[in-house]
């Protein structure tokens, strides 16, 4: 269990490396974007509609896929679900 504790720690902090903007990009962005994304950044209104538009489409997927996984609904026995749980 400690073994997994200490790949878990350093997974995390492998990720979270990569995860944040670095210097050179952080000069490219604009101040809402500067430390979370590599490049460029939204360059005008329409690019910014997208973003929005996208993370909308994001929490949604989000909400619905943890209501489905908390309660799914399905009260078929037949229902291929079972063969999983079986």
């Amino acid at each position: 269990m400690k073994n997994l504790k200490q790949i878990f720690v350093f997974v995390f902090i492998a990720i979270a490396n990569f995860a944040f903007a670095c210097d050179a990009c952080k000069l490219q962005q604009p101040k809402i974007t500067k430390n979370i994304t590599h490049g460029t950044g939204p360059d005008g209104n329409m690019d910014w509609l997208i973003v929005g538009i996208v993370g909308i489409i994001t929490l949604i997927t989000l909400y619905y896929s943890v209501k489905f996984l908390v309660k799914p609904g399905e009260k078929d026995k037949k229902h291929i679900k079972y063969s999983f749980l079986e």
